[in-house]
């Protein structure tokens, strides 16, 4: 024990520090309380002095401690059980207490008018046991370690930690060694995880006063994307630049909510708005009876708290990303050099296909889910995604279709993540939320069939058959991938726990679902309706779902070179349905009859009547929901590179307008009136046809 050495009445031969132990006078039970107190104090007069001058008392440099006097002591340090304590006094007032003290309830007040005492305040302050374990195990201490995990401490005991911290050590050496294997990697790394967050957890719970409660303020948490698998994976100059994702909102701009009223029906569409072939293309397509079973409202998703997952986590991350990245998928330069522009909204697909050789899918969805951190979060073996990845791009070139096919799977991924990083609404979104709207992209169209959803009814195909004439294709979309998904060397959800795998299936299923053209008016009418409301609020899915709807149509809103490409792939596209129509003795579908078929003009309604107003019903959804939040945080250090937000006012009072980008607009006007420039073109010409018809008609006789 660390004290003061006494400086009188200390028997000869024995010096400082020594222990002196007395013995216990014999106390009589016959001795009433002031005989036994005047037995212990030598000191009766100093006694009574100190009594009789109470004010001295707090400040006296002499104590009378069982007929000794020792000098006042500020501390005093002893061990117990291996660990060092330390008995800090404190003066009135908590002055010199120290900051990790917990609070405690206030001391009573003194009596007989007696000033207020300082407190004592015990410290725990290191472990012995820890300082001989601080250096670093020797390589035979490591060579005996059994990696076992049947028999461990539990993990909320001291032990944990040392047992917890020589295994990341020896995992750490193996792993430069390649001398672990997969499983019981997994498992070690499972428990020094759990064991750091009982540690956590112990540390924090007694930190929080009364009041203070243990939930997460509702604030924007600004997602940082991970390293594009790509540059770890290729090598590039110490001084190059990397390209970094813009994680920044929109420039200011203004744009009226729309009100919740009928514009887009079809029924209030002019009969002279739009030629009567494209008017019954956009009634066969974008409309259809529909019962109005709705699905249970979702459950709010239960979160962790933030801080505990990202303090357990950030101690075993470094060694799974060291096993992660050296399994990552590697790729070629030419499609390193593609991705790199894989933020821009009018991102080139076709590039990435010719780079690719044919596999657009299998790289940038492996990069879209790395990029997210899907892989580490949800622990995706990285073989078993690019088996997956694969085996998926088959299904999409399974019936050679020139548009339903993984170029058309990859553009909408691509898509997505813009919606999905630009805007901020990443932020917004739970991992597995990201991680299945990521997954429903890429399969949203898997092994279509380069007919439409009419043409299978009205054929009677076995799809159309086993699905009930109900959103046929959709429906098949979504069987097929998760069959597929069963396979164990292509199951990418292999680690999700039964709720998490219930909630990404139903999450993939509405919004695979939501891509039926079918749905279109009534998806945004909903929306509509509900952002018109004085506090709206947004059902997770249904926004999702809104999204992947818009970025599924979204090809006339990129740039026109490559929105007259897919616009050439979907007539062949139809085409094809109208020449095997005609062998069936259908009707022709609308736009399936190359023979006679008005591309600019149903370019021209498709841009007015489904594409431009679904782009701003997304805008309108995406500022409501993202707006509330981004300016909660917008004084904060985590909206770092975000635009400012633009006020707008309007009547007496400033309101605040958060505003996103939108460059699909200015594609929207620049491709109508290139297609506007071309139905004139092609009306002079029909103009013209049918001029030199008459006139070389053979004259009739009179």
């Amino acid at each position: 024990m660390d004290k003061k050495a006494v400086e009188s009445n200390v028997p000869l031969g024995q010096g400082r520090g020594q222990v002196h132990r007395e013995r216990t006078p014999d106390l009589s039970s016959d001795l009433s309380f002031e005989e036994l107190r005047n037995r212990f104090d030598t000191s009766a007069t100093v006694r009574r002095e100190i009594m009789s001058k109470p004010s001295t008392h707090g400040s006296a440099t002499r104590q009378i401690v069982s007929g000794k006097i020792f000098k006042k002591c500020k501390s005093a340090t002893f061990q117990i059980d291996g660990a060092t304590y330390t008995i800090v006094a404190s003066p009135p007032g908590g002055a010199g207490a120290p900051r990790e003290e917990v609070p405690r309830p206030p001391p009573p007040a003194p009596r007989n008018g007696s000033p207020k005492q300082g407190a004592l305040t015990i410290v725990r302050r290191s472990s012995s046991r820890g300082k001989t374990e601080s250096s670093p195990p020797t390589d035979e201490q490591l060579d005996q370690l059994d990696l076992d995990t049947e028999h461990l401490p539990a993990v909320d005991t001291p032990d944990a930690c040392d047992k917890a911290a020589l295994r990341l050590r020896y995992l750490l050496r193996q792993l430069n060694r390649g001398e672990i294997p997969a499983e019981t990697l997994q498992k070690n790394l499972q428990y020094a995880a759990k064991v750091l967050e009982a540690v956590y957890i112990d540390e924090t719970k007694d930190r929080r006063g009364p009041e203070q409660p243990r939930m997460q303020p509702a604030t924007l948490h600004m997602r940082r994307l991970r390293t594009p698998c790509w540059a770890r994976c290729s090598v590039e100059k110490p001084n190059e630049a990397k390209p970094a994702v813009a994680r920044q909102q929109s420039a200011p701009t203004l744009v009226f909510r729309r009100l919740a009223d009928e514009d887009d029906e079809l029924s209030e569409v002019q009969p002279d708005a739009v030629p009567p072939e494209v008017r019954e293309w956009l009634a066969s397509t974008f409309t259809r009876q529909l019962a109005t079973a709705k699905r249970k409202s979702d459950e709010k998703p239960k979160f962790r708290s933030v801080a505990h997952a990202i303090r357990a986590g950030i101690f075993v991350d470094r060694i799974y990303r060291r096993v992660t990245n050296t399994a990552l998928m590697q790729f070629p330069q030419d499609v390193v050099r593609v991705l790199k522009t894989l933020d821009e909204w009018s991102f080139d697909v076709f590039a990435l296909h010719d780079a690719s050789a044919g596999q657009p899918v299998k790289y940038l969805g492996y990069e879209l889910l790395n990029r997210y951190g899907m892989i580490h979060k949800f622990k995706v073996p990285p073989t078993i995604l690019e088996n997956f990845l694969s085996r998926i791009e088959e299904g999409y070139c399974k019936f050679h279709n020139p548009y339903h096919n993984n170029l058309h799977a990859a553009d909408v991924a691509q898509t997505v993540h813009y919606m999905l990083c630009q805007t901020g609404l990443m932020n917004w979104l739970s991992d597995l939320e990201i991680f299945a709207t990521l997954v429903a992209a890429v399969i949203h169209d898997f092994e279509h069939t380069g007919t439409t959803n009419n043409f299978h009814v009205m054929s009677g195909s076995d799809t159309a058959l086993l699905y009930n004439d109900r959103a046929v294709l959709e429906n098949h979309h979504i069987s097929a991938a998760f069959r597929l998904i069963r396979d164990e060397e292509c199951n990418i959800l292999q680690n999700l726990s039964r709720d998490e795998f219930r909630e990404f299936r139903t999450l993939v299923i509405d919004m695979v679902l939501a891509t039926d053209m079918s749905f279109h008016f009534q998806q945004l009418k909903n929306m509509r309706s509900l952002l018109t409301l004085a506090e709206p609020t947004v059902d997770k899915s249904k926004a999702v779902s809104l999204v992947l709807h818009c970025c599924d149509i979204s090809h006339p809103a990129k740039r026109w070179d490559l929105h007259h490409r897919w616009t050439m792939s979907l007539l062949d596209e139809f085409f094809l349905q109208g020449d095997k129509e005609r062998e069936l003795g259908l009707p022709f579908s609308p736009l399936c009859d190359r023979n006679n078929t008005l591309v600019a003009e149903s370019q021209i309604g498709f841009i007015d009547f489904i594409v431009e107003p679904s782009m701003g019903v997304c805008a309108d959804m995406l500022e409501c929901i993202l707006g509330p939040l981004h300016s909660s945080t917008k004084n904060s250090s985590s909206s770092a590179g975000q635009e400012p937000i633009n006020e707008e006012s309007t009547g007496a009072e400033p309101i605040s307008k958060f505003k996103i980008k939108k460059p699909w607009v200015a594609c929207l006007t620049d491709n109508k009136k290139i297609w506007k420039e071309q139905a004139a073109k092609d009306a002079e010409a029909r103009a013209k046809l049918e001029e030199e018809t008459n006139g070389t008609s053979p004259p009739t006789e009179e």
